[in-house]
Order: C-alpha cells, then sequence, then structure tokens
C-alpha cells in the first residue's frame, strides 16, 4: 500500500511538473536567445547581462557618473585615464596640459540587452580610454521592448547634445546636469563616435543626425565595430543559416531577422531604412564626418553588411576596415586578451591618434587581423553568468549540448574541455530540449544531429 501511494505520489508530482513545463512554453512570446526573452504577461527575461560596477574616481583610469537628462534618466559615465593631458611645454620646460580625443561610446546588446555600467563595458570603455590617451563618454540608453526604437536613437542624440553643450561652456537647460570633466580636459575639435553591434548602428544613426543639425556638427570619426544592419533585399554570403558556434553571442540569419520588429515593437520590419540605410543618407556623411573605420569578423553573420557599408561610403570620406579572421561576433568584448582583441584595439587607438587623408579613397584600405591561434577563454566569467539564467531544475542544457562537435557526441564522454562561453557536462536529454529554448536552432539541430 505504501509502494502504491508513493507511486501515486510520484506520478502525480511528474504530471505537474509537465503540466509547469508546458505551461511556461505556451506563455513565451517571443524567444530571442541568447539575449531576451519576452512572455505573454509582460514578463522580461535578460540573459546577456554581466554584473554592475559603481564607479570610481581614483582607478587608474578615473571614472564618473552623470545623469544627462533628469527626465529620461539618460545617464553617461565618463572614463579619464590618470596623468590626462599632462605635458612639458618645449619653450619653457614648465608643466602644461595638452587636450585629449573624446569618444562618444554606445555599447551594444541587439538594442535590448547591456549596460554602460556593466562589468564588461566599464572594462572596455576604461581600456580605450588608457591605451588611446582619451576621455570616453559611455552612454547609458533606454532599452527595448521596455521602451522601443527610436527610444535609443533619441537617447544618445540626447547625450551628445549634452556633450557639446559641455564643449562649448554653452549654459543648458534645468534638465541637464554639468560636469567639468568634457570642458577641462576634451579638444572639441577631435570628436569622434563609436559603438559595437547594436551600438555601431546608434553611432551611424547618430552621426547621420549631426548633417541635419542646423549647427552642422563636425565629427573627426566614426567607429563601428561588428555594427547590426540588416536587411530584407536578399541573403549576403556571411547570412547563413547554419547553426551558430557552441557559445557564440550571435543568431543566424533567421535569428536576426526577428530582432529588428521584436525592438520595434512591431512597427517596422527588415527592409526599415535604420537598419538598410538609402545611398542619399550614406552621402550625407561625408558633410560631417572626416574619417570612418569599419571593424568586422570572419564568422560574423553581420560580416557582409559591414563590408558592403564600407563600400559605399568609401568614395566619400577617409576610410579604414578591419578584418579580424576567424573571429566571431564580440569576441573583442569577452577576452580582451586574446591576439585579435589586442590587435583591433591597437587599430581603433592608431585611428584615433591619426590624422585624416587629404582626400577620400576610391578603394577602402583594408587591415587584416591573422586568426588567433590560442583557444577562446572567457576570462570575465561571462558564460557562467549566463548559465545561470533559470533555476536548475527547469535548466535546459543549453544550446551548447547540442553544438558540440561531431566526435564529442559520437564518444559520449561527459568531460568535454571548452574554451566558449559555455562550459558543463556533455548530456543531452530529449525532455529538457525544445523549441522553445532556441527556435532558431532547432530544426537544423535535429538535422544535422538527429534527435536526442
Amino acid at each position: 500500500m505504501h509502494a502504491n501511494a508513493e507511486n501515486s505520489r510520484l506520478a502525480a508530482a511528474a504530471a505537474t511538473s509537465r503540466k509547469a513545463q508546458q505551461q511556461n512554453e505556451v506563455e513565451v512570446l517571443v524567444d530571442l536567445y541568447p539575449f531576451i526573452r519576452k512572455y505573454k504577461d509582460g514578463r522580461v527575461e535578460r540573459f546577456v547581462s554581466s554584473p554592475f560596477v559603481p564607479a570610481d574616481e581614483h582607478g587608474r583610469v578615473a571614472t564618473r557618473d552623470i545623469v544627462v537628462d533628469q527626465g529620461s534618466g539618460v545617464s553617461v559615465r565618463l572614463f579619464l585615464p590618470s596623468g590626462a593631458g599632462a605635458a612639458v611645454d618645449s619653450g619653457t620646460g614648465e608643466a602644461c596640459r595638452t587636450r585629449l580625443p573624446l569618444v562618444v561610446y554606445f555599447h551594444g546588446g541587439s538594442f535590448c540587452s547591456e549596460s554602460a555600467f556593466s562589468r564588461t563595458y566599464n572594462r572596455y570603455a576604461s581600456s580605450l580610454a588608457s591605451n588611446a590617451g582619451a576621455l570616453v563618454v559611455s552612454v547609458e540608453y533606454r532599452l527595448a521592448p521596455e521602451f522601443p526604437i527610436p527610444a535609443a536613437y533619441d537617447d544618445a542624440w540626447t547625450a551628445f547634445q549634452w556633450v557639446q553643450m559641455q564643449l562649448q561652456q554653452v549654459p543648458s537647460s534645468l534638465s541637464f546636469s554639468a560636469d567639468p570633466w568634457i570642458a577641462d580636459y576634451a579638444d572639441p575639435t577631435r570628436t569622434f563616435l563609436a559603438g559595437d553591434s547594436a551600438g555601431g548602428n546608434i553611432a551611424y544613426h547618430t552621426a547621420v543626425r549631426c548633417c541635419h543639425h542646423h549647427h552642422n556638427l563636425e565629427i573627426e570619426g566614426l567607429i563601428m565595430v561588428q555594427p547590426y544592419f540588416w536587411g530584407s533585399d536578399g541573403r549576403l554570403p556571411s547570412e547563413t543559416d547554419d547553426p551558430v558556434p557552441a557559445g557564440s553571442l550571435f543568431m543566424p540569419a533567421y535569428g536576426v531577422d526577428r530582432l529588428w520588429p521584436f525592438v520595434t515593437n512591431g512597427m517596422a520590419g527588415n527592409d526599415d531604412p535604420r537598419i538598410n540605410p538609402p545611398v542619399d543618407e550614406i552621402l550625407s556623411l561625408s558633410l560631417t564626418c572626416r574619417r570612418v573605420l569599419m571593424a568586422v569578423a570572419e564568422k560574423d553573420t553581420l560580416r557582409d553588411r559591414g563590408l558592403r557599408l564600407a563600400e559605399r561610403m568609401a568614395p566619400l570620406t577617409d576610410m579604414a576596415v578591419v578584418k579580424s579572421e576567424g573571429e566571431e561576433h564580440g569576441f573583442h568584448l569577452y577576452n580582451p586578451l586574446r591576439a585579435t582583441s589586442k590587435k583591433l584595439m591597437k587599430s581603433i587607438v592608431q585611428f584615433i591618434g591619426n590624422k585624416p587623408s587629404p582626400a577620400p579613397l576610391a578603394v577602402a584600405p583594408s587591415l587584416v587581423l591573422g586568426a588567433p591561434t590560442r583557444p577562446f577563454k572567457d576570462v570575465f566569467g561571462y558564460g557562467m553568468a549566463m548559465k545561470r539564467w533559470t533555476p536548475p531544475d527547469a535548466r535546459p542544457n543549453h544550446i551548447i549540448t547540442a553544438l558540440r562537435t561531431n566526435n564529442a557526441l559520437k564518444s559520449g564522454t561527459n568531460k568535454i574541455k571548452s574554451y566558449r562561453l559555455f562550459s558543463g557536462p556533455l548530456l543531452p536529454r530529449k525532455h529538457q530540449f525544445s523549441e522553445a529554448v532556441v527556435p532558431w536552432a532547432w530544426n537544423s539541430l535535429i538535422k544535422k544531429y538527429g534527435n536526442f
């Protein structure tokens, strides 16, 4: 009797668990793993995140947070390298101050994740400020879906206007805050707009907006690192529907197809000129932007969109293209000690420090950074943080389980060394891995590896 009761209890618990799992899957409205998931009840679950890092004015690179606009909450974090602007006058031998290039930076994250205050972007902006000897202004803009596009563009423009007011020392409106670092240290003639992924797109549109400003604001340089541009005008060679490598922080083409409608709250499709810029808009950049650097990664789904934009801009401005062989989207953020990451940083630093060419080139010069020779190491512990996105009893074995190599899958070993963002045992379980987890990868995984 006791055995029957126990069996009944276990059966009831299993049925409850299955019902809860089915209800959970039904509740999912939009699944854009590994970035975000939105549920029908309005809940939003973000998977890509790293810990908040407070500002520190006494570090090797001093940092300070400013609320730019009290109404919207738009904020910035300023990064000032130690000994900023210190120099010696060659004539008198006395100490003097030289002004620093100013980099306004927009973080990536598919318009729906990450932060200027996160460990990932705090470290990257700090490294950029230190290596380039620049004052970096990293912008904290509002994220979709709570604040759909164009909120990010408007916040970026608000932050850029604030920077211009500090440079010109113009009395600002009461909703703006003042800060002396920009006025005291920045060189108004060397202003750069920069960003990666979605942030590269935001930097581009901020530069375009400068063209239409009545003061005709000039930008010394535009830096776009693996920028997010897309379109519905046919697939380019890099836009494949193959499964992404294990631990990759981006999606295959049919996953990217779903992103823009999501972050615009269904108000725009992939033919939107904000992600597929028209020729006349590209031409307008020559009015305000002196130089452009486009950085792409060989294995990035977005690679060829960036290269096509660079090709169209090359006859109009001083253009440089940097290609990182053997690398994926966002590699430089999650392993800055990697050789290719260091080379990319060096290219950006040289771009900031160089003077513009006398005239634009018909074809953009291309710098190819060699393929890495060492495996990827998640030095920030970023992937392990991503593994904790659900409780252990409800956690599927993630996309890495299915995206191991064929040899690993056939061997059946459960101790596979991983240098990607995820690590852990290979324990494929059919009942734990469903289309709701990674909807764009499921069919191709089944086709390639068979049904678990």
